[in-house]
């Protein structure tokens, strides 16, 4: 049963006089009350505390990638050192360098991207169907994520594909 208590009056004074109602039509049952907004509190105090947590794994997880990315990046420049020098002398401009390490992980991001997508458009309509109140996802917010991740992977590698790039082409070809 839900009510709505008279602002002028007091809450004690409006729940003795609803207690004293609720008592004399019904006499079995105890007298239980509960306000609506501790009950939303108590309700959505989970889902706060799942959101806080969700935030804080996924800024890790982010750290985590970029420096895994990175870590990549590092290791595929080092293993073309002597294909970055010839390329050099050839010619080849910074923007190819960067543009020729970049495209190997954008190869490797983008359909990670597009794999992820459908799922967690299954994965969060699941989550919004138990709630009360229906919204939709937008397409534009996956299409703004995988925008995202592929800005931050593009300037996770630039540093080491251009690092790679502006370094001296005789010390590439003259390395073990």
């Amino acid at each position: 049963m839900a009510l709505k208590l008279n602002p002028n009056k007091s809450t004690e004074e409006a729940l003795a006089a609803v207690e004293e109602v609720f008592s004399k039509y019904l006499p079995a049952i105890p007298f239980d009350y509960r306000f609506v907004d501790q009950e939303h509190e108590r309700k959505f105090a989970a889902e706060e505390r799942i959101a806080r947590l969700s935030g804080i794994f996924a800024v890790l997880a982010i750290l985590i990638s970029c420096l895994g990315l990175f870590g990549l990046a590092s290791f595929v420049a080092e293993q073309r050192t002597k294909e970055i020098g010839i390329r050099k002398v050839l010619g080849a401009s910074i923007f190819t360098i960067w543009k020729m390490i970049s495209i190997d992980f954008v190869v490797l991001v983008l359909p990670s991207c597009l794999l992820a997508s459908p799922i967690s458009y299954y994965a969060l309509g699941n989550w919004l169907e138990h709630f009360e109140y229906q919204t939709n996802i937008p397409w534009w917010a996956f299409l703004a994520t995988c925008s995202g991740v592929l800005l931050l992977c593009l300037l996770t590698v630039s540093f080491q594909a251009i690092r790679s790039a502006i370094r001296n082409p005789l010390q590439s070809l003259m390395s073990d």
